[in-house]
């Protein structure tokens, strides 16, 4: 079973709408529609190998000239691990050996016992998409950079403003949505086709690298892995909540926006609710 849509879940930022064509850049400017000053969007992959993590001179002259800045979620608010750690376990006393046969539970504590250097108890009770992503570093064979984390310290010694346009409440929210069983399988195949994920990681870093969006999307559509039934609260409904807070920051200030890069590309995506909003929208080069 191949395994790139969960890969793009796990890199880009869940799952892609079908794509419209938009040239290959991962920074653009919105300006128009009443903005004072344009701001602007980049889309981030959350985690990469430091081989691969580039912050371009385009992004850092944009990020100079931005008064603030906003993520999916605020990354410098000192309760939002506390808040994480209060929303990442499963609900109703739910525990993951009661998800699974005995062979996947098996595989999956021989997993993190011989790989993680933890006992499964570790990771019982949390909900699965949560517990993947201790399995980063593992599949990579690096110790992961994150966009969003940098972005944060530049800010910081800035002394720029960070926001987000949506609460770890809602996010960690949406895994409630998916059953619990369907998370604890994909967990399991993750395992079993570990070579196989690290290859397609390395084919979605090369594409994220060129910078193209609309064909980060198309790897999804060949996947055997999918999430009917749950497009809406993965991806739509929160796009469309983000450009509602999007107008009304960037009228505020001139903003960047840095959110998962996968949520750029489509009809539903963000690039184009903010054209049919009546911003003007293009790459920056």
């Amino acid at each position: 079973m191949k395994l790139r849509c969960l890969v793009l879940l796990l890199w880009v930022g869940l799952v892609a709408a079908r794509a419209q064509k938009n040239d290959k850049s991962l920074l653009w400017e919105v300006s128009g529609n009443g903005l004072s000053a344009p701001s602007y969007v980049y889309g981030t992959i959350h985690l990469v190998c430091p081989a691969d993590f580039v912050l371009s001179d385009s992004l850092k002259a944009k990020f100079a000239t931005a008064q603030q800045i906003v993520m999916e979620l605020d990354m410098d608010d000192p309760a939002m691990m506390g808040k994480m750690m209060q929303t990442m376990y499963m609900k109703d006393g739910k525990k993951l050996k009661s998800l699974l046969n005995e062979a996947d539970y098996a595989l999956l504590s021989a997993y993190v016992k011989d790989s993680l250097g933890m006992g499964i108890g570790f990771i019982e009770t949390m909900k699965p998409f949560a517990a993947m992503s201790l399995f980063y570093s593992k599949l990579l064979k690096c110790a992961p950079q994150s966009y969003e984390l940098v972005m944060t310290q530049m800010a910081k010694n800035d002394k720029k403003e960070v926001l987000g346009l949506e609460t770890i409440e809602s996010q960690m929210a949406i895994f409630d949505k998916i059953p619990y069983e369907k998370q604890a399988k994909m967990l399991v195949e993750l395992v079993q086709k570990r070579s196989e994920a690290a290859a397609e990681f390395k084919d979605l870093v090369a594409l994220y690298k060129k910078q193209d969006v609309d064909e980060l999307e198309k790897i999804t559509e060949k996947s055997s892995f999918d999430f009917d039934g749950y497009e809406d609260d993965i991806l739509y409904n929160r796009n469309a909540t983000w450009i509602a807070e999007m107008d009304k920051l960037a009228r505020q200030k001139s903003t960047l926006f840095a959110v998962g890069a996968a949520h750029l590309g489509g009809q539903k995506g963000v690039l184009a609710l903010l054209r049919k909003s009546g911003f003007k929208v293009r790459a920056v080069k």
